[in-house]
């Protein structure tokens, strides 16, 4: 059997992720030594990252004692930084969130004002929760714009102007502690495979604002050489007038500056229906509005052809919609759907998902939260903190 790792980090995820829960199935699992696995395990306990519970089933000698993640080790701040809104969450390790407060914001207002507005939201989560800046061992923020992921600054972002180059961790020196920063789908990623994680490949795809594409492959979110990977905004896209859009960012026929949010609050406007945000656009076509519900199908079918050739390219084996457009559901996703299925080739599209994601407005925060979490107690953060 291939041995895997048994580091005391390799052994904790594996408790945490719910993949072994007893020495025994360490054992197992990781093809090392009992005792090897016992004295990580000991480290591990005393370090107070896992305890001891119950006892489990036993399968001929003496019932295994359980063993448990000690997710009130500590606590995580997470930050999920929208255009136009800000959510900001305490949780445990586990990413159970503890306590959360949301606000209005305009991102465009720069960093200053609104990393001080996060600051003031974060200690009164903590507060609400009972908790201290002691507590927090890790910081997760997600913002609206590509990152350099390595020093958590904001690279060249369209439609966050102002927060170029600025590093974002350097607000929450108060803490202590690391700081972790990434495109806000990315993290939404993240918060769509949860806590137990996943071995699969998938793209999450956020219509919001603007759009944007988390990358993950085996598991694991997938950045690229300098952490842009999956900014499929900015594919160039044929409209179906044939027609001309300039993009925010400069180039012209852009797939969100034909498809995201801001075109279609555009294009209802045009239309004439009486609308003033995306938000209004999206209940029109729940409602059955036949042009809304129009123009977001079109929408669907635009992105789809970008995803079409993203399926052919990548095969994943599910793709997830999320974001304030997403939340139009069944039209939009006929729309991709179409497309998607007419373009892509059937080995890859055979036994693809494409789904609306079952919990848009958490993946953020939760997402945030497990991004902090898996930095903070990745395998060599655990070895010193067991040592």
């Amino acid at each position: 059997m291939a041995h895997t790792s048994a580091s005391a980090g390799a052994l904790l995820r594996h408790v945490r992720t719910g993949r072994a829960r007893s020495r025994a199935e360490l054992v197992a699992l990781t093809g090392a030594s009992r005792n090897t696995v016992s004295a990580r395990v000991d480290q591990l306990i005393a370090a107070n990252l896992l305890e001891e519970g119950g006892r489990g089933w036993s399968t001929g000698g003496r019932p295994p004692t359980i063993l448990r993640f000690n997710s009130r080790a500590g606590c995580v701040l997470a930050v999920d930084l929208g255009a136009t809104s800000v959510n900001v969450a305490v949780t445990d390790l586990a990413a159970r969130i503890l306590a959360t407060v949301g606000h209005p914001i305009d991102i465009a207002d720069g960093p200053a004002v609104v990393l001080g507005e996060v600051d003031r939201l974060a200690q009164k989560v903590l507060a609400e929760a009972g908790l201290t800046p002691d507590d927090v061992c890790a910081v997760g923020v997600g913002v609206p714009g590509p990152v350099e992921f390595s020093t958590g600054r904001p690279s060249n972002p369209p439609i966050m102007p102002g927060w170029h180059d600025h590093p974002i961790p350097s607000a929450f020196g108060r803490y202590g502690c690391p700081v972790y920063v990434d495109n806000d789908v990315n993290v939404m990623a993240l918060g769509e495979i949860g806590v137990q994680g996943s071995v699969q490949d998938l793209l999450v795809v956020k219509v919001g604002t603007g759009i944007g594409c988390g990358v993950i492959v085996d598991g694991r979110v997938y950045r690229g050489a300098q952490g842009s990977a999956g900014d499929i905004g900015h594919i160039y896209v044929q409209p179906a007038d044939g027609g001309t859009v300039l993009c925010r960012c400069g180039n012209e026929n852009c797939l969100e500056a034909i498809a995201g949010g801001s075109a279609l609050l555009r294009d209802a406007r045009a239309a004439g229906l009486p609308v003033a945000s995306t938000r209004d656009v999206v209940e029109l076509a729940a409602r059955g509005d036949g042009v809304a519900l129009e123009l977001v199908r079109n929408a669907g079918r635009t992105i789809g052809t970008v995803l079409a050739a993203l399926v052919n390219f990548f095969n994943p084996h599910r793709i997830v919609m999320t974001g304030g457009v997403a939340q139009a559901g069944a039209p939009l996703l006929a729309g991709i759907r179409e497309a998607v299925y007419r373009r892509s080739m059937p080995l890859a599209a055979r036994a693809l998902e494409i789904t609306v994601s079952d919990a848009p407005d958490l993946s953020g925060r939760i997402g945030a939260a497990l991004m902090a979490i898996d930095e903070f107690l990745d395998e060599d953060s655990v070895e010193e903190l067991a040592r």
